[in-house]
C-alpha cells in the first residue's frame, strides 16, 4: 500500500517447512508382516515333512517377534527418521534364512544348524540395537579410520595360523566354535576407505596427471589407501579366500569412483579384475578346479562319478520351475555339505521357484537401493561414501554368490547375506543394516532441521 508517496512493502510470510513423516508405524506393520511370513514358512516346512505344525513354531515366532520389536523400539527411540524399510527387510531375510536352514536340518539330523543360527541372529540383532543406541552420529566413525584399518588387517591375518578348511584358511576354530574374521573386517575396511577418500576426494579427482582416460592422483594421496587394499587382498590370496578378495576389490573400485566421479576407474577396475582372475585361475590349483567345474559342470557325470555340487545346484533350479516344489518338498540336500551355506540359494530356487527367488533378489535390491538413497541425501562426503560402501558390500556379495550357484561365474565360497548358515556373516550383516539405519536417520533429520543444522 502507498501513503504520502511512500510505498510500504510488506514481506510475504514464509511458507512453513514441510516436515518429513517419521513412518515408524509403517516400519512396525512391515515387521509384523515379516515375522508372519517367517512363521508361515516354518509351519509349511513342518506340514510338508511331518504332516503337522512343528511344536516349536510358537516359540520361534515369539522369539523372532520379540527380537524384531526390541530393534524397532531402539530405532523409534534413537533413530526416529531412519528408513522404515531397512529393519523389516533384515527381519524377513533373516527369518527366511532360519526357515531354510531348519528345513535342511530335517534332512541332516546329525548336523543341526538352525539352533546355532538362531543364537547368532540374536547376537546380530543385539549388535543392531547397540549400534543404533550408542552411535548417535555416523561421523564419529571418521575419527577412528586408522584404528579400523589396523583392526581389519589383524582380523584378516589371524586365520593364517589355523588349519585350512575345504581348501581355504578363513576360519578361527576354538573350543568347538568357529568365527570368520574376514566378515567383520569388510565393515572396518569400508569405514576406512570412506574416511580416507572423503578426506582426500578433491586431490584424488583433480590432482595428478591424466593417462589415457584416467586421472591418476599423486602417489602421496593414492599410496596409503592403495597399500592397505593390496595388503588386505594379499593376505586373502594367501588364505585362498578369493571370494572376499573380489569383494574388497569391488568395494575399493566403487568407492574410488564415487569419491572422484571418474568413470575411468570402473574400466580400470574391470580390467585389473579380469587379469587377476585369469592369473589366479591358472596358478592356484584350488581356484583352477572351480574354474574347470564352471566351464564343464557336467563333466563328472560324463566321467561316471556322479554330479558335482554345481551340477546338483543347476538341477535344483530346473526342478523348481516357475512356482517351486513347495517348502520342504525339494531335494537340494543332495548338494552336500554346502547346502546350508554356499548353495542355500539353490534350496530357495527349487522350493520357492523362480517367483520366490525373484522376490528374494528384489528384497536385496531394495535394501541396496535404500542404502544408496540415504547416501545421496547426505551432504557430508564421509556419510555418502559409507552408505554407498556398505550397500555395495551387500550388492557385490549377492551378485557373486548368485552368479556362482547359477553357473554365471565360478564359485567363490562366500555366504549369502542373512540366508546362509554362518554366525559371523549374520552378525556382520546386522551391523551393516544398523549403520545404514543411522545414516538414513541423519539424512532425513537434517532435511527437517534445515540448512543451518
Amino acid at each position: 500500500m502507498s501513503k504520502a508517496g511512500t510505498t510500504l512493502a510488506t514481506a510475504e510470510p514464509q511458507a512453513p517447512a514441510v516436515r518429513l513423516p517419521r513412518r515408524r508405524g509403517v516400519e512396525l506393520a512391515l515387521i509384523v508382516l515379516a515375522v508372519f511370513l517367517s512363521v508361515y514358512g516354518y509351519c509349511a516346512v513342518g506340514l510338508a515333512r511331518q504332516g503337522s505344525v512343528p511344536p516349536g513354531a510358537a516359540g520361534y515366532g515369539a522369539g523372532l517377534g520379540v527380537l524384531a520389536l526390541l530393534a524397532h523400539l531402539a530405532v523409534r527411540l534413537r533413530a526416529p527418521y531412519a528408513d522404515p524399510l531397512l529393519l523389516p527387510i533384515g527381519v524377513l531375510l533373516n527369518g527366511l534364512g532360519l526357515v531354510l536352514i531348519y528345513r535342511l536340518d530335517l534332512e541332516t539330523p546329525g548336523d543341526r544348524g538352525a539352533p546355532a543360527q538362531l543364537v547368532w541372529s540374536t547376537l546380530g540383532v543385539a549388535l543392531f540395537i547397540g549400534v543404533v543406541l550408542l552411535l548417535r552420529d555416523h561421523r564419529v566413525l571418521q575419527r577412528y579410520a586408522y584404528v579400523c584399518v589396523a583392526a581389519a588387517l589383524a582380523l584378516l591375518t589371524l586365520p593364517i595360523f589355523f588349519p585350512a578348511v575345504n581348501g581355504a584358511r578363513i576360519w578361527i576354530r576354538v573350543a568347538g566354535f568357529s568365527i570368520q574374521p574376514g566378515e567383520f573386517a569388510k565393515v572396518l575396511l569400508a569405514v576406512f576407505f570412506a574416511a580416507y577418500l572423503a578426506a582426500n576426494h578433491n586431490a584424488l579427482a583433480y590432482a595428478g596427471r591424466r593417462v589415457w582416460f584416467v586421472q591418476l592422483p599423486t602417489g602421496r594421496v593414492l599410496g596409503p589407501v592403495l597399500t592397505i587394499w593390496l595388503l588386505s587382498v594379499g593376505v586373502l590370496v594367501l588364505e585362498r579366500d578369493l571370494g572376499t578378495s573380489l569383494l574388497f576389490f569391488g568395494l575399493f573400485v566403487v568407492l574410488l569412483y564415487v569419491a572422484t566421479g571418474r568413470t575411468g576407474w570402473i574400466a580400470v577396475g574391470l580390467l585389473l579384475a579380469s587379469l587377476g582372475a585369469v592369473a589366479v585361475g591358472w596358478l592356484e590349483p584350488h581356484v583352477h578346479g572351480r574354474v574347470e567345474d564352471w566351464l564343464h559342470p557336467f563333466a563328472s557325470i560324463e566321467a561316471g562319478r556322479g554330479p558335482n555340487q554345481l551340477a546338483q545346484s543347476l538341477f535344483a533350479f530346473a526342478a523348481g520351475g516357475m512356482l517351486g516344489t513347495g517348502l520342504g518338498l525339494g531335494h537340494s540336500v543332495l548338494i552336500g555339505f554346502a547346502a546350508k551355506s554356499d548353495f542355500i540359494l539353490a534350496t530357495a530356487g527349487e522350493e520357492l521357484g523362480l517367483a520366490g527367488l525373484s522376490a528374494i533378489f528384489l528384497l536385496y535390491g531394495l535394501l541396496v537401493e535404500r542404502g544408496y538413497r540415504a547416501g545421496l541425501a547426505l551432504r557430508d562426503p564421509f556419510g555418502r561414501l559409507l552408505a554407498v560402501g556398505l550397500s555395495s558390500l551387500v550388492a557385490i556379495q549377492v551378485f557373486v554368490i548368485a552368479g556362482g550357484v547359477t553357473g554365471l561365474i565360478p564359485l567363490t565360497g562366500m555366504a549369502m547375506p542373512f540366508l546362509a548358515q554362518g554366525g559371523s556373516s549374520v552378525v556382520t550383516n546386522w551391523a551393516i543394516v544398523a549403520l545404514l539405519a543411522r545414516v538414513s536417520d541423519s539424512a532425513r533429520r537434517r532435511h527437517d532441521e534445515g540448512p543451518g543444522s
